[in-house]
């Protein structure tokens, strides 16, 4: 026979990483069990796990309704146990998510049609977030998942603390938004990054069919274009004082200069594909390997100077051993040690910028940025820059060279006039 009741689902995978709270639930068991989750959460204190209700005496309950809730809550069971019972012995012919889809299926017709309107729409930013969130965790992608989490944080905080349902968003409120983190010294790409951020979350309602909306804010709203960044390149000459740097060899600095000019050989790699490749990467003369950001498989040729570089690291290695001391094995659980990898790398850049006489901020990026420019000015075309660093699209790659800085326009100048 079939079975349901309330829980508290309080699996970590469950667990709300914004409000740090826990689902509430109806267990289906029928052979195997499921779980169908409902639109409420709380913490385990708020949780009476003899009555299956909220508790009205705990903090964590204090603002939400919890008689009204737990009349909800109960009416669901109700109506899920009405309608095993109405199955009887059917019910032996259906699968668990067969009789999973009925009780949903159930609990609608419950719905009168006007209100049905208004609930559909009730889908909020923080519910549909993190479903983007966990998409891109599961994915590998734990970059995107903390700029999606960062960006929901941002505006939440921004409205009292407070979830809101999508379709409350408006453009009112993303001016608001603007106006007030303007006020309060943000800068325009903080502000971008966060609205960006919400934008997305917000198109992938509509384009899945989650919510519908008569008008969608961002098609009259314009987020703040982000300020046009320093550029960071450094010179072809400043990788040729890089080159002659001396280090004991093995030292950490020994190895970030080489792990510098690895990248630079590779077409501007960036330092995530660089510290995930294996020697089983390395074969017929070339580097192959995916980029991390995409996806897109690459091939570098070996050059001579990383021919040189790689014998250090692909002695007494086995295929699926890891080529460098950093590495990053690509998963989320990892993600944390890859950030340290690449802090500690940049640290180290900026000692030996400082041996090489480089007076720009030297980091990972600038060594992407460097292999492009330095192309450019060498009037390569922006289709081979684009090729070459692994860019989707032209107009990527337009952007990302949108701007020399004057002396490498002044030099350029100098070069056509003499």
């Amino acid at each position: 026979m079939a079975k349901v009741r309330l829980i508290l689902d309080t699996r970590k995978s469950s667990k709300n990483a914004i409000s740090e709270l826990y689902p509430i639930a109806l267990r289906v068991f029928h052979i195997k069990p499921r779980i169908i989750r409902l639109p409420y959460e709380t913490s385990k204190n708020g949780w009476d796990v003899n009555s299956f209700c909220l508790k009205r005496s705990v903090l964590v309950n204090k603002n939400i309704d919890c008689s009204k809730i737990n009349q909800i809550l109960y009416d669901k069971l109700h109506v899920a146990r009405s309608l095993i019972n109405e199955l009887g012995d059917a019910i032996q012919y259906m699968d668990i998510d067969t009789l999973v889809t009925e009780i949903k299926d159930k609990w609608e017709e419950q719905i009168s049609p006007s209100l049905k309107g208004k609930l559909s729409n009730g889908l909020t930013l923080k519910v549909w977030g993190q479903v983007i969130v966990d998409r891109k965790l599961k994915t590998n992608k734990p970059s995107s998942a903390e700029w999606y989490l960062n960006g929901i944080k941002a505006f939440i905080k921004f409205n009292n603390n407070q979830d809101l349902r999508l379709d409350q968003l408006n453009v009112s409120m993303l001016k608001d938004f603007q106006i007030e983190k303007e006020s309060k010294g943000l800068k325009p790409n903080s502000i971008s990054s966060v609205l960006r951020a919400i934008r997305a979350i917000y198109n992938a309602a509509i384009n899945e069919d989650r919510i519908e909306v008569a008008k969608n804010p961002f098609h009259r709203y314009k987020i703040p274009s982000s300020n046009q960044t320093k550029k960071r390149a450094i010179s072809k000459e400043d990788f040729l004082n890089i080159r002659k740097l001396k280090y004991e060899k093995n030292s950490a600095l020994w190895h970030t200069k080489n792990y510098a000019l690895i990248m630079f050989n590779c077409r501007e790699m960036n330092l995530i594909d660089l510290v995930k490749l294996k020697k089983s990467n390395v074969r017929e003369d070339r580097i192959f390997y995916g980029r991390s950001k995409t996806g897109d498989p690459l091939s570098v040729k070996l050059t001579s100077e990383l021919k040189e570089i790689l014998t250090h690291y692909l002695i007494d290695k086995s295929e699926e051993d890891f080529l460098f001391p950093a590495n990053y094995d690509g998963s989320t659980a990892k993600y944390e040690k890859y950030k340290t990898i690449r802090r500690r790398v940049n640290e180290r850049l900026k000692i030996i910028a400082l041996d090489a006489g480089i007076k720009q901020h030297f980091t990972t990026y600038s060594i992407r940025h460097s292999w492009a420019t330095i192309a450019k000015f060498m009037g390569i075309s922006t289709a081979i820059i684009s090729e070459g660093l692994g860019h989707s699209s032209l107009k990527t790659t337009e952007i990302y060279l949108k701007r020399f800085d004057n002396s490498t326009l002044d030099e350029a100048n100098e070069r056509i006039v003499a």
